[in-house]
């Protein structure tokens, strides 16, 4: 009742006509590789008999999430950049931040899954079928969807239900929940600590088990014997390591810090980064780089 802002206003990347062209070519392919690639995953770890196991059960997963994930902001961002129709509704806004963060948490716990997957088969192979049976990576899956949700609902149905009484800015180009607070017209002190409790529950959490599981992997490939067993295995993890820094990285200094009055250009450029570049390079890193995938497409 005493909500009187009905839209908000996304500044968006940038606010050169120029410069939201190239935004906008380079958006376009950027979403058609990240459909292309995570299609691809999952139809051919679907219909492919010797890719039914845990790591591409799991990709495949993955991939799905993926594309629900850039699916939330990407095509708005192109139809704001096409129409330079830069509002957004109270409702869509609500919306959009809703499946963003979840999406995005679900993100994390599947990273963290495919780390420990990879752990259980690179340092215990013997036991991998035994560990790693398909009840139990259903149950891991599932685990990543729920968990995710009962940590992000609660902070995110509080926001919804603030008093907006304007301004209604945002520089951003997405509806982001540390700016959603600062529009609010009362005191959000509550729901900030809250939403930063739950993110270092997500972001330093999931990171820890990522963190231990390559570390592991790291020492066991060091005692693989032949060099050129040491060399195939290090080139597949340092491939995963450096997107898995890259969006921690970014993810880390973007959310676990206090957040600038206003928002910051910064803040959209970490954003990009492991919103749209990770998700693009995900699917050719984890997945279509795989021998095994090769050979199955060809």
């Amino acid at each position: 009742n005493h909500t009187t802002v009905v839209e908000f206003v996304l500044l968006g990347l940038t606010d050169s006509r120029r410069l939201e062209i190239i935004l906008f070519l380079f958006l376009v392919i950027a979403y058609f590789l990240i459909l292309l690639g995570n299609i691809t995953v999952i139809s051919i770890t679907s219909v492919n008999h010797f890719l039914q196991t845990p790591m591409y059960y799991f990709l495949r997963n993955f991939a799905l999430l993926e594309i629900t994930f850039t699916s939330t902001f990407i095509p708005s961002i192109l139809y704001s950049l096409l129409t330079e129709r830069k509002m957004i509704s109270l409702p869509g806004c609500f919306l959009q931040m809703l499946l963003f963060f979840y999406l995005g948490t679900c993100t994390f716990f599947h990273v963290a899954t495919m780390s420990f997957d990879r752990y259980v088969a690179i340092c215990h192979p013997l036991h991998y079928t035994t560990i790693m049976n398909n009840r139990f990576c259903l149950q891991l899956v599932l685990a990543c969807w729920t968990v995710s949700f009962l940590l992000m609902f609660p902070p995110t149905i509080m926001i919804v239900q603030l008093p907006f009484c304007g301004p209604n800015v945002m520089n951003h180009f997405y509806c982001d929940t540390s700016l959603l607070l600062q529009l609010s017209c009362t005191d959000t002190a509550f729901i900030e600590g809250l939403m930063l409790i739950v993110l270092i529950i997500i972001i330093p959490g999931t990171l820890m088990i990522t963190a231990v599981s390559y570390g592991c992997i790291i020492i066991t490939i060091l005692h693989i014997p032949s060099s050129t067993g040491r060399k195939k295995a290090f080139s597949t993890c340092s491939a995963h390591l450096m997107v898995v820094m890259i969006f921690y990285s970014t993810c880390i200094y973007r959310y676990i810090r206090p957040a600038q009055r206003g928002g910051q250009d910064s803040d959209k450029v970490l954003s990009f980064f492991f919103s749209v570049v990770t998700q693009m390079l995900n699917p050719y890193i984890y997945s279509l780089r795989n021998n095994q995938v090769k050979q199955a497409l060809k």
